[in-house]
Order: C-alpha cells, then structure tokens, then sequence
C-alpha cells in the first residue's frame, strides 16, 4: 500500500517534463493519475500502466472552463471524486529571453493566461469534487526567479509571484472545507525544456554556484515535497510555499 493509494490526482501539464515525473511518482504511490496535457498524453500513461500504475490521460486546455468541466467529468466517472490537483501546468521553456521593451502585450497576456489564470480556472473546476470527498489539496507551482527577480522573462517572472499570493488568498477561503493550499517554490531544474533551451544553459553555471548543495537539480528531487504536501502528512500546513532549490536563496 503506497501513500497515495486510492486518491484520485489531476497532474497538468503532466505530458512530460517535471509534471510526467509527478504523475509517475504519484501513481508508483497508489494514486489514480489522471494526465492532462494540451499535447498527446499517450506515452505518459503507457509508462505509468506499464510499472503498474492506474492513469487516464485527457487533453485538457487550463484556460478553458469547459475542457477543465468535461475533465473533472470523465475524472469521476472513471476513478472517482477528485481529492489531489497539481497545477504543474505553465509556459516556460518555450519563452526567449529578452528586455522587458521587447516584449508584447500579447506575449505578456497568453503568460498570465496560462500560468496565473489556468491555476485559478483549474482550482474552481475540481472545488465541487473535492468538497464531495470532504477533504482535498491544491498545490500550486511557482519558481525561484519571483523571489530573486531575475531579468530577461518578467512575464514569467511576475506569473510565478502571482501563484504565490493565490495561494495565500484561496487557503484562507477554502480551509473551512478542509481543503489545503500550497506552493512549491521550484529552482532551475534539467527538465526536459530546460536541456533543450539555447538560452538556458547559461545561467546553469552561476545558478549552481548560489546553491549550497553543488549539483545539478533534477524533476526527482522535487518529489518529496510534492507527496508531503499531497499527504495528510501536511493536514496542518496550509497557504505556504516550500522552496526547493538546493539552498540557493540560503544567501
């Protein structure tokens, strides 16, 4: 019997990357996955099948209320009320880096959109289920650069702020219904995007210096944290945020 066994989890953005590998580690746990994505989630779930695992996999667009509505619906017909949502979901590597004069308005909207109003629109969505199951946790994803400011991407920078004080705002409004929130702080971590972003790489080396663990940051060190926050090994903890950073911001 795994920590999570029997409760029903929504990974987004779950198709590959660190939200794969919370899915993966979610349903190694017990845990029924469901694997949303706006891209092809087939291979996702033939992995988790094929350790053992129970997953369905749905495309799910997070700015979209009637793709989360016909997500939590096939959700609970399949496995369930929902009782665990990771809002992993998020444009990052996909983003240039540049001065904040270069960036468009559009660009700067379809950010926000995605990162700071999918979380918002994904939480109302799965509300209903969690208050069937009389419990629930939310645990939301942001990232080191909104507490260093780091330059080049404010749009993304300023997103991940923002998940910061949903966070605090929607655990005060939904503990009455025993439903916790809370955030992982996220470091610079060789996800799959982050490997493969021209730009990225050069900010590996001096990133690695600020930290007091010296080495790289993989998906998988982020899941303890991700399981303990999903457990009611964390039912007195609410409207925080965990940084995970191998001690970067120690300075």
């Amino acid at each position: 019997m795994g920590r999570m066994s029997g409760k029903v989890v929504v990974v987004t953005g779950a198709a590959q990357g660190i939200g794969r590998t919370y899915a993966e580690s979610l349903a190694a746990e017990g845990a029924k996955v469901v694997v949303t994505d706006i891209q092809d989630t087939d291979e996702a779930v033939a992995a988790i099948k094929a350790a053992g695992g129970e997953a369905i996999g749905l495309q799910t667009d997070v700015t979209s209320d009637e793709s989360l509505a016909a997500m939590v619906e096939e959700a609970e017909s399949t496995f369930g009320p929902i009782e665990v949502l990771i809002n992993n979901a998020s444009i990052f590597a996909t983003l240039t880096l540049k001065p904040f004069t270069k960036i468009t308005n559009d660009e700067w909207d379809a950010v926000m959109r995605v990162n700071v109003r999918g979380p918002f629109q994904a939480t109302k969505a799965v509300l209903p289920s969690m208050k069937k199951n009389g419990r629930g946790k939310i645990i939301n994803i942001s990232s080191g650069t909104a507490l260093r400011g780091a330059p080049m991407f404010p749009h993304y920078v300023s997103s991940k702020g923002a998940i910061i004080a949903q966070t605090r705002a929607m655990s005060r409004e939904l503990a009455d219904d025993n439903i916790h929130v809370n955030t992982i702080i996220v470091g610079l971590t060789e996800s799959k995007g982050v490997k493969e972003h021209e730009q990225l790489g050069a900010i590996k080396a001096p990133t690695l210096a600020m930290r007091a663990i010296k080495r790289e940051m993989l998906p998988e060190d982020l899941v303890g944290t991700m399981l303990f926050l999903a457990t009611e090994d964390s039912d007195f903890i609410t409207g925080q945020s965990v940084n995970v950073d191998g001690g970067a911001l120690n300075q």
